[in-house]
């Protein structure tokens, strides 16, 4: 039986992803900050005798990561599939967006991944095989305002991943990004306008997000694309996943930097014309 250690379950596309790997057949281990909070969680796995074991893991703490990981590993023997799934959102301008927020961001959804990865990576490269799967975002593609910080933790996480899949092929561990588009989670619908702001743009994506939702993705889809990464013999890197993922790289892709910026740049009638006619999503 193979196992799989999942981050950030509590709820959504990590939730979606641990019940997966465990109808697939695997041992799961499921981590998430407070078990005590995942009482529906626990009845599924009782309901349909899953193999599933919810863990306590802070992935913004060497200690809680080290603890969790090691007890798994000894326990139960070799990890063979890391989902690096643990991730949160802060949205808001750069001007206006707390120091704070951009700290705990990157502290979650890069250093997170890090910490990780590095527990688990002796085990795997010893053993010559393994699978990390890091749940990136099409916002590694492309920064606007006001999910900039946001961005900027998933571009890095695209880069150090894309490192990460040089180093460690040699060993037969498979590295693999995936890029969900909007997804219908509670991250997603949190996206919200801020009254406050003196820019434009916490409006603007507000909208689109919430156009965008009125036909909701379910996070079913990412959860069944980790698991056919994880059990197919594929070496590709990247996965966008969800129907607007691959047209918003694409999307941003067609423009140079500079029509990006003048875009992101541009008075409210002419971005919500531009994104009815890209996407036809009315954002306003």
């Amino acid at each position: 039986m193979k196992i799989a250690l999942i981050t950030g379950t509590s709820k959504g596309i990590g939730l979606e992803t641990a019940l997966a790997f465990g109808r697939a057949g695997y041992k799961v281990f499921a981590t998430m900050r407070n078990p005590a909070m995942a009482s529906d969680f626990k009845q599924i796995i009782k309901s349909e005798s899953l193999d599933i074991h919810i863990s306590e893991m802070d992935v913004d703490s060497d200690a809680s990561v080290k603890k969790c990981i090691d007890t798994a590993v000894q326990n139960h023997g070799q990890i063979d599939v890391l989902v690096n799934n643990a991730g949160i959102e802060r949205h808001g301008s750069i001007e206006e967006l707390p120091l704070e927020d951009f700290k705990a961001i990157m502290e979650t959804n890069y250093f997170g991944v890090l910490r990780c990865t590095k527990a688990l990576l002796p085990q795997m490269r010893k053993n010559r095989s393994g699978c990390i799967i890091n749940v990136a975002s099409v916002s590694g593609h492309k920064s606007n305002s006001p999910l900039g910080a946001y961005a900027a933790s998933k571009f890095a996480l695209e880069a150090i991943s894309e490192a990460l899949a040089g180093e460690v092929k040699p060993f037969n561990i498979k590295v693999a990004i995936v890029e969900p588009g909007i997804i219908n989670t509670q991250m997603a619908n949190d996206i919200s306008v801020d009254e406050k702001s003196i820019y434009p743009h916490s409006k603007r994506l507000a909208g689109l997000f919430s156009a965008s939702l009125q036909n909701p993705t379910a996070p079913t889809l990412v959860a069944d694309k980790i698991l056919e990464i994880a059990e197919s013999n594929t070496w590709k890197l990247r996965h966008p996943v969800g129907p607007d993922a691959e047209p918003f790289i694409q999307w941003r892709k067609s423009m140079t930097d500079e029509e990006w910026v003048d875009w992101n740049a541009a008075n409210d009638d002419d971005w919500y014309e531009a994104v009815q006619n890209t996407f036809g999503l009315d954002a306003r």
